[in-house]
């Protein structure tokens, strides 16, 4: 198939992303190419992904203000963002296409795409009013979510949601490594992320605790004193660091659509402590890959971090082999396309 896959312009893609759905695009784009697929992949300039042609827009001059952030403000209006939509589909129109694969969570791209074979992916639940009132006008059978927690959040909003794709990461081998005593948190830094329940939680048994990320919301102040603060890495070391760690907890304070930093950890064979929210019930596996807390309970959230430390680590690898793989997140969207493109 051609397939075009779209990625929101706010923010470009590079080897450490803001977010779990730019690998995950990432991810996609790259394994569809590899099956053969002739993909071409419209995002941001700055984009930086080596085996798949780039179709890059200028980044636009209100991407911030364009920002999702989850539990907090809604993003304003964005003409710059709308207009560099509107020129990445431009560019599809001029080109011979099969199918869109759509993964901006910004409204216009539904708007943009209606008269075109697409199927939209919402990576978030309905927290922007102008995005569900835009996925409410797609037909059922263009529109997909990345886990049944998210579906239903979709469905409670009066939107039809036509299937579930799951997020996949790749099964990489994972060099056997000495495990350290930390724990690790992993992921933007914003507040729905819960990081300070985390910290608190590692600490409340005695694990020192080790931070991977970047600053996603600027008016969000976090205290990180006593972490040893590792910044944003690209995603091999992010595995890496994973792959060391005795335990990655994401302490979620919200309805965390998909999780995929959790997935990422099970897959090099660190166990997950997590709260009981969202889709975390979906991509942890509780009692074998990981643990699930009672949600916003730090001490609960503390038994399950020492839990975790009991659990076999090849046990949660091939927990997360068996569930969350790229290759059947690939299989899962090549049936979709080619459904989309009929």
């Amino acid at each position: 198939m051609r397939i075009a896959v779209v990625a929101s312009p706010v923010t470009p893609l590079r080897r450490a992303q803001l977010g779990g759905a730019q690998a995950f695009v990432c991810d996609l784009a790259l394994g569809l190419v590899r099956r053969g697929h002739e993909v071409t992949l419209h995002c941001a300039e700055k984009s930086e992904l080596e085996g798949v042609r780039l179709v890059m827009v200028p980044a636009p001059d209100d991407a911030a203000s364009a920002l999702v952030m989850p539990g907090g403000r809604e993003p304003s209006p964005a003409p710059g963002v709308a207009r560099a939509l509107a020129a990445m589909f431009d560019s599809i129109a001029a080109s011979p296409v099969d199918v869109i694969s759509q993964h901006a969570f910004d409204a216009p791209a539904f708007e943009l795409a209606r008269d075109m074979p697409v199927l939209h992916t919402l990576h978030l639940p309905p927290i922007v009013a102008a995005v569900t009132s835009a996925a409410g006008a797609v037909p059922a059978s263009r529109l997909a979510t990345v886990s049944r927690s998210c579906l239903a959040e979709w469905r409670g909003a009066g939107v039809d949601v036509g299937q579930v794709l799951p997020n996949g990461v790749p099964a990489d081998s994972i060099p056997e490594v000495a495990v350290e005593r930390a724990a690790l948190i992993a992921g933007r830094l914003s507040p729905e992320k819960g990081v300070e329940h985390a910290i608190a939680a590692a600490r409340s048994i005695g694990l020192p605790v080790r931070v991977a990320g970047a600053h996603y919301d600027p008016a969000y102040e976090l205290d990180l004193s006593g972490t040893e603060m590792i910044g944003s890495v690209p995603r091999d070391q992010l595995r890496g660091l994973m792959s060391r760690s005795a335990v990655t907890v994401c302490a979620v304070r919200w309805e965390e659509p998909f999780g995929m930093v959790a997935a990422e950890a099970q897959m090099a064979g660190c166990p997950v402590a997590a709260y009981r929210r969202g889709a975390m019930a979906e991509v942890v596996e509780d009692g074998l890959s990981g643990r699930l807390a009672v949600p916003d309970d730090v001490a609960d959230l503390g038994r399950a971090i020492s839990q975790c430390l009991d659990l076999d680590r090849a046990a949660v690898r091939a927990s997360a082999v068996r569930r969350l793989g790229l290759e059947a997140a690939l299989d899962r969207y090549e049936a979709a396309l080619l459904q989309a493109s009929r």
